[in-house]
């Protein structure tokens, strides 16, 4: 029985809603999909999963706070778990290695980035695995709300690496977004469990104020009880220390949290956090993401969510011990321009798409790049490249072949000599030439492979093990940076005339369809209806009723959300005379100038120092199109 099974390894004595039906598909065979609110134990659907199938469960999640945690939670349970990612030494890789050889290790978690790597994936065709388990699922959508480019590539290596079955796991899914999980990942629609979005004992208000008074406002709903966890949720780093800070001086115990903020300093802020000595929070959406603190009383948003699908994750964190919990919107429409720079900013303009393409057709079989040096040089940030090699993949133009370091260096730990002599023979010369032809400094030593295999013809492969091994055994520290990006290039398709057009129509879909998501966000807050009923329909649920009883709506009625902000008409600023920057440089490409208006960073402005310009981020408190219509 599975409840059996349930209290055997996690002494639970029953399942929660729609746990125990996605688990009965597992271990039947079958592929399925847990679509369930935050907080309401997805993760159990594969731990229980994996003990009872025969092979390896792969679990592939999107942050290393969330790996961290969920393998913390399985030792605890004395479940044989494991995880691969670049914050591992070389033995503990090498360890996590061998347990999943041998098949003591059940459960392996990699973020999606690991596939990247050559030797994992050859390592992967080695392993029988049962289950391929894609935490966060909704990323594999181009049309889900926080895509990310990679996701889109696990189909393909759910075939390479012959895996059968896979779960998919996933709090915020429209529709759509279902949809497209069941095709990519080849599921049955009648094997999607779906427990329903309403959670009662959240309170949904959404209060217009206007900007001036939202510290006002915030303090009101904090002081009503000051020791309660409250998570304060804003868009940009610099209001989170502006609004943690005013807190403090209104006698508040309250800190800031965000991801410019060092490793250790928001490790210790979550740890006081998780603890109750820090009743609140005031964070960006760097925050949150597996964080399992059942008593979280308060989420407001001080600034706009960037989506319904955010709200909905973010306010999921209030509540989760069933105890009553308030989600309040300190709303306006002022920082809508912000929400749609951000969708804006990811779109690359054709000539930076064309500038790739071209740099493909030229190379003669394999492309190599160093992605942050291709970012520069088409004027494309990262994330949007990223999008757009994976674009490249899907339409047949590359095909990802392995990646590597190009650069390495090391430091000795014991004398050359030391090391030379635990060798003979070939081995010895071998060992000899890596050190004799690779350029020393005073501490480092720089690894120079075209000289060492000019003298000593082996591959790079066996300099890599060979330093490797060095420094396992301690006798050398070595460093390695620069990731090189290898792809086969298929010429037929990357001369297509229209390639470059077609890869920027992708974007300008995508972008649409992001608009679209910020507006039916706006109509949701603004909207007349129940607003537990709105968020319920939204995400595909059908309820019997029709009012909450409890939401700001069903209490007091709607509100309309208004801008606070007076800014003069876009025609009397001379727009050539913000622009000379970048005039003086031959840019003459519109979006590329309402970008420069807008304070949307690129690598060129970045190159310019946009910051000392006073062109740049004139017009940051407009919206986008607005600033595109009048350049």
């Amino acid at each position: 029985m599975l409840s059996d099974q349930l209290q055997r390894y996690f002494g639970y004595s029953s399942f929660n809603p729609g746990q125990e039906e996605v688990v009965t598909n597992i271990i039947n065979g079958q592929s399925a999909i847990a679509i369930f609110p935050t907080g309401s134990g997805k993760s159990l659907c594969y731990q229980l999963s994996a003990v009872m199938l025969p092979n390896l469960t792969l679990v592939v999640s999107p942050l290393l706070a969330l790996i961290s945690d969920q393998l913390d939670f399985l030792k605890r349970k004395g479940i044989s778990a494991a995880r691969m990612d670049s914050t591992l030494s070389y033995n503990e890789l090498k360890e996590a290695q061998a347990g999943v050889k041998a098949g003591t290790v059940k459960i392996l978690m990699v973020s999606v980035e690991r596939f990247k790597n050559e030797r994992f994936r050859e390592f992967l065709k080695t392993i029988p695995i049962s289950l391929l388990v894609v935490d966060e699922a909704h990323c594999i959508s181009e049309w889900g709300h926080n895509f990310r480019p990679d996701y889109l590539k696990l189909p393909v290596y759910k075939k390479e690496f012959n895996i059968s079955q896979v779960l998919l796991l996933t709090a915020t899914a429209t529709p759509p977004v279902i949809e497209d999980m069941c095709r990519e990942m080849e599921v049955k629609p009648e094997l999607v469990t779906i427990t329903g979005f309403h959670r009662p004992n959240l309170h949904l208000k959404v209060l217009d104020t206007p900007e001036n008074e939202k510290i006002t406002a915030l303090l009101k709903v904090v002081n009503s009880d000051p020791q309660a966890a409250t998570i304060v949720y804003v868009t940009l780093q610099h209001t989170a220390e502006v609004v943690a800070s005013l807190l403090v001086k209104n006698g508040l115990v309250a800190s800031a949290y965000h991801a410019g903020m060092a490793n250790e300093v928001r490790d210790k802020i979550q740890s006081s956090f998780m603890a109750g000595q820090l009743p609140i929070i005031v964070a960006t959406i760097a925050f949150g993401m597996g964080i399992d603190k059942s008593d979280i009383r308060r989420v407001v948003h001080y600034d706009l969510p960037k989506s319904l699908e955010n709200y909905s994750q973010e306010i999921g964190r209030a509540g989760r011990d069933g105890g009553q919990a308030e989600c309040v919107l300190l709303g306006n429409l002022d920082g809508v321009n912000v929400l749609e720079n951000f969708v804006f900013g990811d779109t690359p303009s054709l000539e930076a798409i064309h500038k790739v393409v071209t740099h493909i057709c030229k190379a003669e079989k394999n492309w190599e790049i160093k992605l942050l040096d291709l970012s520069s040089n088409s004027n494309i940030r990262i994330l949007p490249l990223k999008t757009l090699l994976v674009y490249l993949e899907t339409l047949g133009a590359i095909l990802p072949l392995y990646s590597y370091y190009s650069d390495y260096r090391f430091k000795m730990v014991v004398d050359e000599a030391s090391i030379i002599n635990k060798f003979t023979g070939e081995r010895r010369d071998f060992v000899n030439a890596i050190f004799e032809h690779s350029s020393k400094a005073r501490l480092w030593t720089t690894v120079v492979f075209d000289a060492i295999i000019t003298h000593f013809p082996c591959d790079r492969k066996r300099i890599t093990s060979a330093l490797e091994y060095f420094h396992e055994q301690g006798l050398i520290v070595l460093e390695a940076k620069q990731m090189m990006e290898v792809y086969q290039v298929n010429h037929a398709m990357a001369s297509q005339p229209t390639l470059s057009e077609d890869l920027f129509n992708m974007f300008i879909r995508k972008e649409k369809a992001e608009v679209i998501r910020i507006n039916k966000m706006l109509a949701f807050f603004n909207g007349a209806e129940c607003l537990s009923q709105q968020l319920a329909t939204y995400f595909g649920e059908v309820t019997p009723w029709s009012n909450c009883g409890s939401c700001s709506v069903c209490v007091s009625g709607a509100v309309t959300l208004t801008s606070s902000r007076i800014l003069s008409p876009l025609n009397t600023y001379a727009i050539n005379d913000l622009l000379e920057p970048l005039t003086s440089l031959g840019v003459d490409d519109k979006g590329l100038k309402a970008k420069y208006l807008c304070g949307i960073t690129t690598p060129l402005f970045n190159r310019i120092k946009n910051k000392q310009n006073h062109g740049f981020g004139s017009l940051e408190n407009y919206r986008f199109s607005d600033v595109l219509n009048v350049v």
